[in-house]
C-alpha cells in the first residue's frame, strides 16, 4: 500500500498498488490512541477491495511511521479486534478504527465517529402501518382507502360531467395475484407532478423551488355551503401512507388532458430493499412515459390483470389509477368478508358528497346540481363468482342517513372562532315514537349499554337514546373525521335543574360540525388537532340559523324551546295498557266530560306505572302522596294506545287520615322519587294513630309477661297511656274529616285458663278524666293454682269497638301463673365423682317446702360452695323444677394425671336445712396453656438447620394435663415452603417439638421467621409465638460458569446456548460458588470432591481447587449439539449450571460432492440423478459459499467427459451447486471419475459407465464364422454355443432374462432339443454343447434374442456335417461262396469287418462284441431261435494280414 493525499485531518489515505485506488475502495477512518501524546485527528486510509489484513497492517504502520515489529492491536469503536479472519467482515467502507496497545486499553483522549442517519425506506414502506392504527374498535382499512379517494376527488374537482370515481377489487385469481386499483377521470398528472407525488410529505404548499409543479401554485377555494370544495388531498402523505397500509407496492398511472403521452411510475418494497442490498440511492427511480393502452412492458403474470386496464385508456382523455399490488392477506380477508360494512364506512364519510348539503333526505326529491355528479362505484372480482358491485350513492344505511331520516327537526347553528375558522354546524331531534326510540344505533358505537347497576330508586340517564356517545360527529372541507367527535356545549347539555324539556330529550338529538380547512386535522386525516380546544374558548360565538340567517340571540335560550318544542309536538312516549273501558266524568266541564278511556297501568321511559302504585306530584299545589286509582285518555279508544299524555287518578294516603280522591295530568308525577320513599311518607302519616299500650305500676307489685307468682300474691295498680307510633300519649282518635274526634276508653280482663275452658274472674273499664290518666286498682286473692291472662285493650266510646279503619285498635296482654310456696329444705347429689380442674360440672338440687311438697327456688340464692385447697365457683343457680347448680369449676393442684380427692360442701344461705357433704375426685384441666423453651423471645438458627422446643401442656391452674389427639404443631411463616413439627403429647403432656430442617431458598441477608406453636384440637389454647433469625446457610447455594476471554469473564448462564468453531476447544472455563449471603466461597478440596461434569471423566482436582472447569471439546458436526452440564451435590443442597455448546461451521476446507440419484450411466445416456456440490469445512460441516456467480468458477473434468450438455444450477435453499446432464463419449465401459473444481478446492466422484442397450449377440470362445465347421455326425459340437449381449459398440450389456433361441433346417437335429436359454446377470446365455444329427454337407444355424418385443439376430454358425469313422453301420462278410458243405466236414472260413459311415473298416472293435449264430433253417423266419448255436470269433492267426478282420473258423 502506498500514502497518498486526503482524507482527514492531518492524516493520509493508503491503497494498494495493485488496485491503485480505483472503483471498490473502502474508506477507514483510524485513531491513534496508543499514548496520550499521539495526535487528536483521525487518518483516512483507502482499503482496496482484495486487501487482506497483512497488507492492512503494513499500511498503517508505514502511514503512521510505526515499526512493523511494534505490538499494537487495531479494534473497532466496540473494541473488537481486528484479525485476519474477521477482516473483510468488519472492515466496511466508512468504518472508524482504534489503534491501541492493548483492546481493554483506556481511551486517553476522545474520538469522533463518523455515521450515517438516512431514513429508512421503511419511513415510506411502514408509513401506513404507523399511521393507520385500529382506533374506536374499528378497523382501519376503510379509512386508507379514503385517502385514495380524497386524491380522486381533488383531481375531478374541476369536471364538467360526471366526476367518476371506481375502486376495484380484483381478487381473480386466473388474472394475477390480488390487487386494488383506484381509478379517476380527473385531469391527470404530468411525470413532473408524479414525481412531487412520489415524494414524501410534500404538500400543495411546499411544492416549489426543486418541487415546482407543472400547474400554478395553490390557490384556496371560495366558501361553500357545507365547506364541501374537494380541497381535501392536502399534506403528501396521504396517498404513499394509504398504498403501502394496503399492499407492498404501488403502480401509478397517469394521463394528463393536454398530453399525448402515459407517465407511468412504480414504488415498491422489493424495489427499495434490492437497492439497499446494492448499495443504490433508495430514493430515485424511473418514469416510464409510454403511448395509452401500450402495455408490452407488463411481463410479469402475477400482474397480468394490468393489460384490461391498460386497454381502456384508450376511451379516457385524461385519468390516473393507482395500481397496490401485495395486498396483506388479512385485508383481503376482511375486504370480501365486510363489503356492507366497509361501504357503509366509505358512505358515511362522503355522504355530503355524494348528496350535497342536506344530506341524503329519503322523503324529498333531489337536486340535480352540483353534488349528483360525483359517481364513486366499488367493485369486486372473485373466481367464479359474480362480480359486486355498488354505488355508494345507492347505499341507505350509512349513519348520517339514518340520521338525516329518523331526525322530526333540526337546529343550525354558526360557531366563530378567533381567525377565519368557520363552523356550521346542525343538531336533529330523533323523538321517542310508541315503544322505542327513534335514535339510530351504530354498531361501531352500540347504545345498549350493560346496567351494572339497575336501581329503580334513580333516574339512569345512560338508558337514554344516545346513550354514551358524543352528539357531534366533525366534517372537515365535507369529509368525515372518523376519530374525533365533540361530545356537547355548554349550551346544549343538559341542565342541572329541572328545565323546560325532560331531561331524556338531551339525549335524542345527534348532531355534525362541518369546518373549513383553518382547523388542522392528522395528516391521516382520522383526527381534528384543535377544534374543540377552540370551539369551547371563551371567545367563540355560537349564533343560530333560521331560514338561512344568522338570529343574534341567546343560543342557550333558542334551544331549550326548539328542544321543548320537539318534545312536545313529536315525542309519542307514554303507552296505555289494561284497558278498562270508556266512562263519562260528570266533575267536568261538560264539554270535556267525554268519552275517556280508562286503563289500569302505563308504560312511560322505560318504567311501569300500574294501579295500587305508590306516587307522588309535582307542581301541585299542595304536593301530596297515594295510591293510583287508574288513568285516563281523552277519546274513544279501545285497548293499547300510545299518547303524550293523560290523567291520572290518585288515592290520597293514607286513607285512614284522608279520604280523598284526586285527578292530576300524568305529566305531574314525579318520575324521579322511589316508591319507597312515597312509603316511608305514608308509614310517617300513619304513626299518628293509635299504635301501642304503655303500662306502668305507680304503686309497685308489677306483674311480668309470663311471671310465676306464689299463691297469694297481690297485682299491683295499672296506669295506663294510649301511644302512636311516635311515642305521643292520645285519649282521642286522629283527623279533621272525621266530623268530630272519637273517645278511647280502656277496658281490662283477667281470664283463668283450666281443662274445662277459660273463665273471666275480673272485667273493669277505664277512661281518660283529662286530669287523670287512665287507672285500674290493685287486685289480691290469686290464691287457685294455674294459668291466667291479664288483657288491655283499646276500644271506642259508644260503641265499644276494638277496631278502626280496618285496623284492629292497640291492645296487650299478659299471662302469668299462680304456683306453690317457697322451699324450706334440699338434698343434692353428684352425677360423675371425677370431675376435671377448670371443666364446669352440674350439682342437681331438689327442694320442698315446708309441708315437704316439691317446690321449686322462686327467689335468688347464692350458694356457698367450699373444698381445702380448691378454688370453686359456679355460673348460675338455675330456679324451676330442675333446679341445678349449673357451671361449677374447681381450680387448684393435683398430684398427677392421675387427681386427687376432694369433700365439696355445699351451703344454700337462707333455708332451715342449708348445706350438704359431696365426695369427688378431681383430675387436670382441659389444656389452657402452652409453655414452649426456650423462653427467649427469639431465637436464632441457620439456614438448613432444625429447631428442638421442650413443650409443656398446661390446664389453667398449670397442672401438666394430657388427653387424646393432643397434638402440637408448630407452624413456620415468613417464608414458602417451610417445615411444619407435630409431637404427639396425648399421653403425658410433654414432649421435644422438632422436625426437618428449615430450608428458605434465595436468603441473601438475615431473615426473620415467626413460628406459631398450637394446639389445632384445642382452640381455646393461645398459640405461643417465637421469633426466628435465619441466618443465611455458609453452604454452597449458588454456582456459576464463565468463560474468560483475555482479562474479560463473560457468565455463561444456566441453559445458555454458547455457539462456538466445530471441533475446537473451549478453554478458560471457570466457575464460582457462592452460599446463601452471596458471599464467594473458597473452593477446598472436600468441596472439589463433590463437583462434577458431564462432558468428562478425569478431572483435575488442582485445577477445581482453583476455579477452573476442564476444556469442552466441540462436536464436529453442526448438528450435534453438546449438553454441558457442571452439578454440585452435598447434604444441604444439589445444584447444577448447564449449557449447550452449538458447533459453528469452521474455515473452507473441502468441496463435496454428493451424487444424488444413482451411478451409473449408459453410454449414450445422460446420468439420470445429479451431483450436488457443498463447501464444508474440515469436519463435513456445509458453509455457505456459494452465490450465483460462483457458477463461472466450477470446472468439471474427466477422461471422456462429453461436456455438451452440463447443467450447472444454483440451488439457494440449499447454498449447494446442481450439475445435470453428465455424459460420457462411447468407449469401454468402467469406472470414470469426474474431478470438479472449484477455486482452490476440488473433489473427484466416480461414475460407473456401463454398456448401453442390447443392439447385437457375439458368440464366446468360438470360431471364426466365415469358414464351415466341420463336426461329425451324431458327434458333440467342439465348443459350447455362448452367446452374450452387446451394444452397439460391441460392449457386453449385462441384461438378463434375455430370451436366446436357436434357428435351422428341419433336417439338421441337434440334441439335446427343446431347451429355452435366457441371459445371466452378465447378459450371457450358455446353450451348452450341442450333438449334430444331419446328412453330410453343409448345414446354418442362428442364434436370435428377443429383447423390448424386437428380434436381436445373432451370428449364423456354418457346419460342414462329416460321416463318423467309429460308427457301425454295416458288416462284411466274406468266405468260399463256391464252397461246399459236407456232413461231418469243417465249414470254410469267416472273415468279418465292419464298416462305418465313411465305408472305412473299423479296426478298434472288441472281438467279444462279435459273435456268429447257426441253427437249422425252419419255417419259423430269418430270426435265430433260442436255442441257436453261438460261436465267437477266432483269434488272428500271423498270416491273418487284414487289419479289422475278425474270422470264425468251424
Amino acid at each position: 500500500m502506498a500514502a497518498a493525499d486526503g482524507g482527514g485531518p492531518g492524516g493520509a489515505s493508503v491503497g494498494t498498488k495493485e488496485d491503485g485506488g480505483g472503483v471498490g475502495h473502502r474508506t477507514v477512518y483510524l485513531f491513534d490512541r496508543r499514548e496520550k501524546e499521539s495526535e487528536l485527528g483521525d487518518r483516512s486510509l483507502q482499503v482496496g477491495e482484495r486487501s487482506d489484513y497483512a497488507g492492512f497492517r503494513a499500511s498503517v504502520c508505514q502511514t503512521l511511521g510505526i515499526s512493523p515489529e511494534e505490538n499494537f492491536v487495531i479494534t473497532t469503536t466496540s473494541r473488537k479486534e481486528i484479525t485476519c479472519d474477521n477482516f473483510d467482515e468488519t472492515v466496511k467502507d466508512g468504518v472508524t478504527l482504534y489503534l491501541l496497545q492493548s483492546v481493554n486499553q483506556l481511551l486517553l483522549t476522545a474520538t469522533k465517529e463518523r455515521i450515517d442517519f438516512l431514513p429508512h425506506y421503511d419511513t415510506l414502506v411502514k408509513s401506513g402501518m404507523y399511521e393507520y392504527y385500529a382506533s374506536e374498535g374499528q378497523n382501519p382499512l376503510p379509512f386508507a382507502l379514503a385517502e385514495l379517494i380524497d386524491n380522486s376527488l381533488s383531481a375531478t374537482s374541476r369536471n364538467i360531467g360526471v366526476r367518476r370515481i371506481q375502486i376495484k377489487l380484483l381478487f381473480d385469481e386466473t388474472q394475477g395475484k390480488p390487487a386494488v386499483a383506484v381509478i379517476d377521470n380527473g385531469r391527470g398528472m404530468t411525470s413532473k407532478q408524479l414525481n412531487n407525488w412520489a415524494v414524501y410529505r410534500l404538500s400543495k404548499f411546499t411544492r416549489q423551488g426543486d418541487f415546482e409543479s407543472d400547474h400554478s401554485g395553490y390557490v384556496r377555494p371560495v366558501p361553500v355551503p357545507r365547506s364541501l370544495n374537494s380541497d381535501i388531498s392536502y399534506f403528501g402523505v396521504g396517498g404513499k401512507q394509504a398504498v403501502f397500509f394496503v399492499g407492498q407496492s404501488a403502480r401509478m398511472i397517469s394521463k394528463p388532458a393536454d398530453s399525448q403521452d402515459v407517465h407511468e411510475l412504480v414504488l415498491s418494497k422489493e424495489d427499495f430493499e434490492k437497492k439497499e442490498k446494492n448499495k443504490e440511492a433508495i430514493y430515485s427511480g424511473y418514469i416510464r412515459n409510454r403511448k395509452p393502452s401500450d402495455s408490452v412492458h407488463i411481463t410479469n403474470d402475477d400482474e397480468r390483470f394490468l393489460h384490461n386496464l391498460i386497454i381502456e385508456e384508450k376511451e379516457k382523455d385524461s385519468f390516473t389509477a393507482v395500481v397496490i399490488t401485495g395486498v396483506q392477506p388479512e385485508h383481503i380477508q376482511y375486504l370480501k368478508n365486510y363489503f356492507h360494512l366497509w361501504t357503509r364506512q366509505l358512505a358515511h364519510i362522503y355522504h355530503y358528497y355524494i348528496h350535497g348539503p342536506k344530506g341524503n333526505e329519503i322523503r324529498t326529491s333531489k337536486e340535480v346540481e352540483p353534488f349528483n355528479n360525483i359517481d364513486i362505484e366499488i367493485s369486486m372480482f372473485e373466481k367464479g363468482k359474480v362480480p359486486k358491485i355498488v354505488n355508494l350513492r345507492e347505499i341507505q344505511d350509512d349513519m348520517q342517513t339514518l340520521y338525516v331520516n329518523t331526525a322530526a327537526d333540526s337546529f343550525e347553528f354558526k360557531a366563530h372562532v378567533e381567525g377565519d375558522g368557520v363552523v356550521e354546524g346542525i343538531i336533529r331531534y330523533h323523538p321517542f315514537l310508541y315503544d322505542r326510540e327513534t335514535y339510530p344505533d351504530d354498531p361501531c358505537f352500540p347504545s345498549k349499554l350493560k346496567d351494572e347497576d339497575d336501581d329503580d330508586d334513580c333516574f339512569i340517564l345512560e338508558k337514554a337514546a344516545r346513550g354514551k356517545r358524543p352528539i357531534f360527529e366533525c366534517f372537515w372541507n365535507g369529509r368525515l373525521i372518523p376519530y374525533t367527535s365533540v361530545e356537547d356545549f355548554d349550551w346544549c347539555t343538559p341542565p342541572k335543574k329541572r328545565g323546560l324539556a325532560p331531561i331524556e330529550c338531551y339525549n335524542r338529538i345527534s348532531g355534525a360540525l362541518f369546518t373549513n380547512d383553518k382547523f388542522q386535522v392528522s395528516t391521516n386525516k382520522l383526527t381534528f388537532m384543535d377544534l374543540e380546544l377552540k370551539l369551547k374558548d371563551k371567545n367563540t360565538l355560537f349564533t343560530r340559523i333560521l331560514n338561512g340567517q344568522e338570529q343574534r340571540m341567546k343560543i342557550d335560550r333558542e334551544f331549550a324551546l326548539w328542544l321543548k318544542d320537539c318534545h312536545e309536538k313529536y315525542d309519542k312516549q307514554i303507552k296505555f295498557t289494561l284497558f278498562k273501558g270508556i266512562i263519562t266524568r260528570p266533575d267536568l266541564p261538560s264539554k270535556k266530560q267525554g268519552p275517556w278511556a280508562t286503563y289500569a297501568a302505563i308504560e312511560w321511559d322505560g318504567k311501569i306505572y300500574k294501579a295500587g302504585q305508590l306516587v307522588k306530584t309535582i307542581k301541585t299545589l299542595p304536593l301530596f302522596y297515594g295510591s293510583i286509582v287508574r288513568f285516563f285518555l281523552y277519546g274513544d279508544h279501545d285497548g293499547e294506545v300510545y299518547a303524550t299524555g293523560g290523567e291520572v287518578q290518585i288515592a290520597v294516603e293514607p286513607q285512614a287520615l284522608y279520604d280523598e280522591v284526586r285527578t292530576v295530568p300524568i305529566a305531574k308525577l314525579d318520575r324521579t322519587v322511589a316508591e319507597k320513599a312515597v312509603k316511608k311518607y305514608v308509614e310517617d302519616e300513619m304513626a299518628r294513630l293509635p299504635d301501642r299500650l304503655s303500662v306502668t305500676w305507680p304503686e309497685g307489685d308489677e306483674l311480668l309477661p309470663n311471671e310465676i307468682r306464689p299463691a297469694g300474691t297481690p297485682i299491683g295498680a295499672l296506669r295506663i297511656e294510649i301511644l302512636n307510633k311516635k311515642g305521643e300519649a292520645m285519649q282521642k282518635l286522629p283527623g279533621t274529616s272525621h266530623g268530630g274526634s272519637k273517645k278511647l276508653l280502656v277496658e281490662l280482663k283477667v281470664i283463668l285458663h283450666s281443662s274445662s275452658g277459660n273463665k273471666e274472674i275480673i272485667s273493669h273499664i277505664s277512661q281518660h278524666g283529662g286530669k287523670w290518666p287512665y287507672w285500674f286498682k290493685k287486685m289480691e286473692n290469686f290464691q287457685k293454682l294455674g294459668n291466667y291472662t291479664l288483657k288491655l285493650q283499646v276500644v271506642l266510646n259508644e260503641s265499644n269497638a276494638d277496631t278502626y279503619a280496618g285496623r284492629p285498635l292497640p291492645s296487650k296482654a299478659i299471662k302469668f301463673s299462680v304456683k306453690e310456696g317457697k322451699p324450706e329444705k334440699f338434698s343434692c347429689v353428684l352425677l360423675d365423682h371425677h370431675c376435671r380442674v377448670g371443666v364446669p360440672f352440674n350439682i342437681p338440687l331438689e327442694f320442698q317446702d315446708e309441708f315437704g311438697h316439691t317446690s321449686q327456688l322462686v327467689t335468688d340464692i347464692q350458694p356457698v360452695l367450699e373444698a381445702s385447697g380448691l378454688s370453686l365457683h359456679y355460673e348460675e343457680i338455675t330456679k324451676g323444677p330442675n333446679c341445678v347448680i349449673r357451671g361449677v369449676t374447681a381450680k387448684g393442684p393435683v398430684n398427677s394425671c392421675q387427681g386427687k380427692n376432694y369433700n365439696l360442701k355445699v351451703t344454700l344461705p337462707g333455708l332451715k336445712e342449708d348445706s350438704q357433704i359431696l365426695k369427688m375426685k378431681l383430675l387436670p384441666g382441659q389444656p389452657r396453656r402452652l409453655k414452649v423453651k426456650p423462653d427467649s423471645e427469639i431465637l436464632v438458627i441457620e439456614n438448613g438447620t432444625a429447631f428442638p422446643f421442650q413443650v409443656e401442656v398446661l390446664d389453667e391452674s398449670d397442672n401438666i394435663t394430657a388427653q387424646p389427639k393432643l397434638i402440637v404443631h408448630c407452624k413456620f411463616s415468613g417464608a414458602p415452603n417451610l417445615p411444619v413439627y407435630v409431637v404427639d403429647c396425648s399421653s403425658s403432656g410433654t414432649s421435644i417439638l422438632t422436625g426437618s430442617a428449615i430450608q428458605v431458598q434465595n436468603i441473601k441477608k438475615d431473615q426473620m421467621l415467626k413460628a406459631r406453636i398450637e394446639i389445632p384440637s384445642c382452640k381455646d389454647v393461645a398459640p405461643v409465638e417465637k421469633t426466628i433469625k435465619l441466618l443465611p446457610s455458609s453452604h454452597v447455594a449458588r454456582l456459576q460458569i464463565f468463560s474468560v476471554e483475555g482479562q474479560k469473564a463473560i457468565q455463561i448462564k444456566h441453559q445458555d446456548e454458547v455457539n462456538w468453531i466445530a471441533g475446537d476447544i473451549m478453554r478458560n472455563l471457570i466457575f464460582q460458588m457462592y452460599d446463601e449471603g452471596e458471599r464467594e466461597i473458597n473452593i477446598t478440596s472436600a468441596l472439589a470432591e463433590k463437583i462434577k461434569v458431564n462432558w468428562t471423566p478425569e478431572i483435575n482436582k488442582e485445577h477445581l481447587l482453583q476455579g477452573l472447569l476442564p476444556d469442552v471439546q466441540v462436536p464436529t458436526s453442526v448438528k450435534d449439539m453438546r449438553y454441558c452440564q457442571v452439578s454440585f451435590q452435598d447434604d444441604h443442597v444439589s445444584l447444577e449450571s448447564a449449557f449447550t455448546v452449538r458447533p459453528l461451521p469452521d474455515e473452507p476446507k473441502h468441496l463435496k460432492c454428493e451424487m444424488k440419484g444413482g451411478k451409473t450411466v449408459q453410454i449414450g445416456q445422460e446420468l439420470q440423478g445429479e451431483v450436488v456440490i457443498i463447501i464444508t469445512d474440515q469436519y463435513g460441516n456445509q458453509i455457505q459459499a456459494f452465490s450465483p456467480s460462483s457458477l463461472s468458477s466450477l470446472s468439471i473434468a474427466g477422461v471422456g467427459l462429453d461436456s455438451s450438455n452440463l447443467k450447472t444450477t444454483f440451488q439457494e435453499n440449499t447454498q449447494s451447486i446442481s450439475v445435470r446432464g453428465i455424459k460420457f463419449i462411447p468407449g469401454p465401459p468402467g469406472n470414470k471419475d469426474l474431478c470438479f473444481t472449484w477455486h482452490e478446492f476440488s473433489d473427484f466422484i466416480r461414475v460407473q459407465l456401463i454398456s448401453g442397450p442390447p443392439a447385437k449377440l457375439l458368440l464366446i470362445d468360438w470360431p471364426e464364422l466365415k469358414e464351415c465347421i466341420p463336426v461329425i455326425n451324431g458327434r458333440d459340437l467342439q465348443n459350447p454355443i455362448i452367446v452374450q449381449l452387446c451394444d452397439q459398440w460391441d460392449n457386453p450389456a449385462p441384461v438378463q432374462h434375455v430370451k436366446i433361441s436357436l434357428t435351422k433346417a428341419s433336417n439338421l437335429k441337434l440334441t439335446p432339443s427343446n431347451q429355452q436359454h435366457k441371459t445371466d446377470e452378465k447378459g450371457r446365455a450358455n446353450l451348452g454343447v450341442f450333438s449334430v444329427f444331419a446328412p453330410r454337407g453343409e448345414h446354418t444355424l442362428q442364434v436370435k434374442a428377443i429383447y423390448n418385443k424386437s428380434i436381436i439376430e445373432g451370428p449364423v454358425i456354418k457346419l460342414m456335417i462329416l460321416p463318423d469313422p467309429e460308427k457301425p453301420v454295416r458288416l462284411n462278410v466274406k468266405y468260399d461262396k463256391d464252397a461246399s458243405f459236407l456232413a461231418g466236414g469243417l465249414f470254410t472260413d469267416f472273415m468279418i469287418s465292419v464298416i462305418s459311415e465313411d465305408d472305412s473298416i473299423i479296426k478298434n472293435i472288441n472281438p467279444a462284441r462279435i459273435s456268429m449264430k447257426m441253427w437249422k433253417l425252419s419255417t419259423s423266419g430269418n430270426r435265430p431261435p433260442a436255442n441257436a448255436e453261438t460261436f465267437s470269433c477266432n483269434k488272428i492267426k500271423d498270416n491273418d494280414k487284414e487289419d479289422g478282420c475278425f474270422y470264425f473258423r468251424l
